[in-house]
């Protein structure tokens, strides 16, 4: 008699996850100088002849805490193909940032079990962190701020 092979659950792996999250809250400083004064940042990236508009967006300042909104903006952007859209929230006292939500995909758990109603992967949320790190590392390589720099500085 076959066994059927189990798969091991996912494991979350925490140091992991919280370098990433550490690397996301570097990358968003050097993305949004002045976050206590601004609250909009936007850029034009390009890459392999395309290009497309960026904007960082502050949607709730608290005391410790800052959410922002990281967008794509694409002039072919239609009702049914929309470009993505995360929900992150900075903690400044840890300096962490971490992914809460993508495109109306609210609270994304550390793990999932699989299959799920939802068919989010056991590791939705670690996919997400990493996602955010390679766009904002993305921007920072191939873009420029839309933003007139003597103004920033003062």
């Amino acid at each position: 008699m076959k066994q059927a092979l189990k798969k091991d659950r996912y494991k979350v792996n925490f140091p992991l996850q919280m370098a990433q999250c550490e690397a996301n809250y570097l990358l968003l400083n050097k993305l949004t100088p002045g976050l206590a004064a601004r609250d909009v940042w936007k850029f034009a990236v390009e890459r392999a002849g395309k290009s497309w508009e960026m904007s960082i967006e502050v949607t709730e300042r608290m005391r410790y805490t800052t959410t922002v909104r990281v967008a794509r903006h694409d002039s072919r952007d239609t009702s049914w193909l929309q470009s993505p859209q995360l929900t992150v929230r900075i903690y400044h006292d840890a300096e962490l940032a971490e992914v809460l939500a993508w495109e109306g995909h609210r609270r994304l758990q550390v793990r999932y079990n699989y299959p799920n109603r939802d068919m989010y992967q056991a590791d939705e949320k670690a996919q997400f962190n990493r996602f955010l790190g390679e766009w904002l590392t993305h921007c920072l390589q191939h873009g420029h701020s839309l933003a007139d720099v003597s103004l920033l500085v003062k």
